[in-house]
């Protein structure tokens, strides 16, 4: 079929790989930093999105992209563009990691209601991060700019309108838009109330494109796929389909998988995304994983997780009794956002350095199992999970991971997985394109664009439970007593 693009805009660089579009393989890439000012000491809140389209540019140097057929763009999600009747900025964006917006995220699930009438609306509860809350921010902090903002787009919605060369007509998808706060996963509508709610007044918003839709074709005949968000088009390129899950470990942690519906959560713990396949993506989100690592490391006078990770191994499973609840930062899931952290267990025989650095690594992956809890008692099922990020790694990690969270671990090679995804959806879209099908709605021809192509899944290692799996299952017995007894009721089964 030849070859395709996909094209990730992170919040710090663009990274491009050039893919054979019929096996996935990877044959160029390229990658260029964002140019962005004011960045020492921390990411800024404010960007231009003209930095994005720079280092687009500059990824894509040396002909990077010669011969290529069709280009997927994947973005950071969350950052929002607010643009005026003419399509110009009205200000910088605002970007995904922002929490100046904290306090007007309480002030709408308030003014709605309160979180259950979010969940019900548009099935997540709005948070500092959203775009909703943001159009709040920007009422209540630069009234001039509110008023001017007539539309609304995402990063990867903007990307895809320059590369198009701003068309009259702009366009997201499911899973871009599924992390607003004003389109509903469950409905697949946007609701233009919430954002009138929130900027006190309308704007236009883009047209939502389904997975196999392109979004249109550029002056030299280049087509661009609808796109998706960072979080979407990483499962896509990671080729997870329904009973997979992905844990990713980052300073906070989250728990998402595929599911045939969307998950409406009364109390919010589950955030329902739509995924870039027509499916969707219910997410549970910790916010102690990796910190509560590091600052165990700390506390043990270690210099990283690598050493960490060593200590922990000269432990047994259960730490010799002792347990830590990782919330140091209050937590999500549980709702317990005002608590601290809780170290149990205390003996003399458990009070050695190697105890307490496998209480962190069996606490922290005791708390994903908590919230893995919430999707399986909705029905979502779970036979494998991808764990991601950089303490997958950790020897430490995959000695515990398979027997806590009870299922077989895939650990994919590290790689560029929202860039290739974005590519996988620029080859479904280029084969949609050329794909038909008869009365009877089977496909003519080598291309069925009801489905996408079946690229070869991650490099990956495997690690199953065994016979360590009722091990794991009284560590996490012995973890679950602790977080019951320390704060009843937390958990509701």
């Amino acid at each position: 079929m030849g070859i395709v693009a996909g094209l990730d805009s992170s919040p710090d660089f663009t990274r491009i790989v050039v893919c054979d579009a019929d096996s996935g393989a990877v044959l160029r890439q390229g990658y260029a930093p964002h140019p962005l000012d004011g960045a020492e000491g921390g990411r800024p809140s404010d960007v231009d999105p003209q930095a994005w389209l720079l280092s687009l540019g500059e990824a894509a140097g040396g002909g990077l992209l010669e011969g290529v057929q069709a280009i997927g763009v994947s973005a950071q999600q969350s950052a929002l563009v607010p643009l005026d009747t003419q399509g110009n900025t009205v200000r910088p964006a605002l970007v995904g990691g922002d929490k100046r917006a904290q306090v007007c995220a309480a002030e709408l699930v308030d003014a709605l209601g309160g979180r259950e009438a979010w969940a019900q609306a548009v099935g997540c509860v709005p948070g500092a991060a959203q775009p909703v809350t943001k159009l709040r921010w920007l009422v209540k902090n630069e009234p001039d700019a509110a008023l001017r903002t007539a539309m609304l787009m995402q990063a990867h919605d903007w990307l895809v309108w320059q590369l198009l060369g701003r068309p009259a007509r702009r366009t997201t998808d499911r899973g871009e838009a599924s992390s607003t706060g004003y389109w509903s996963a469950v409905n697949g509508a946007y609701r233009p109330d919430l954002v009138e709610l929130a900027l006190g007044h309308q704007a236009l918003l883009p047209d939502v494109l389904g997975p196999a839709e392109a979004a249109g074709t550029t002056p030299e005949g280049l087509l661009i796929s609808a796109g998706t968000g960072e979080t979407m088009a990483a499962a896509f390129g990671l080729g997870i389909g329904l009973g997979d899950a992905v844990v990713s470990l980052g300073a906070s942690g989250s728990v998402m998988a595929v599911h045939h519906e969307a998950l409406v959560d009364p109390s919010g713990m589950i955030t329902s995304l739509a995924d870039a396949t027509g499916m969707h993506l219910p997410v549970v989100t910790t916010l102690n994983a990796v910190r509560a690592l590091r600052g165990s490391a700390e506390l043990l006078g270690l210099p990283d997780l690598e050493t960490l990770s060593d200590l922990a191994m000269k432990s047994t499973p259960g730490a010799h009794g002792l347990v830590l609840l990782p919330y140091l930062e209050g937590e999500r899931t549980p709702a317990l956002p005002h608590v601290a952290g809780t170290l149990a267990g205390l003996r003399r025989e458990s009070m050695r350095p190697e105890h307490l650095a496998r209480a962190a690594f069996e606490g922290m992956l005791c708390g994903l199992a908590d919230a893995l809890d919430v999707l399986r008692r909705r029905g979502v099922e779970v036979r494998r999970i991808f764990l991601l990020g950089q303490a997958a790694e950790l020897p430490a990690v995959q000695a515990c991971a398979p027997s806590l969270l009870g299922v077989q671990i895939v650990v994919p090679q590290p790689a560029d997985y929202a860039a290739i995804g974005a590519a996988r959806q620029a080859a479904w879209a280029l084969g949609a394109s050329r794909g038909t099908l008869d009365p009877l709605g089977v496909a003519q021809g080598s291309f069925d664009p009801r489905q996408p192509p079946a690229w070869q899944g991650a490099t990956a290692q495997v690690l199953e439970p065994g016979e360590e799996l009722a091990v794991g299952q009284a560590v996490r017995q012995q973890y679950t007593s602790v977080r019951d007894q320390t704060h009843p009721g937390a958990v509701r089964l």
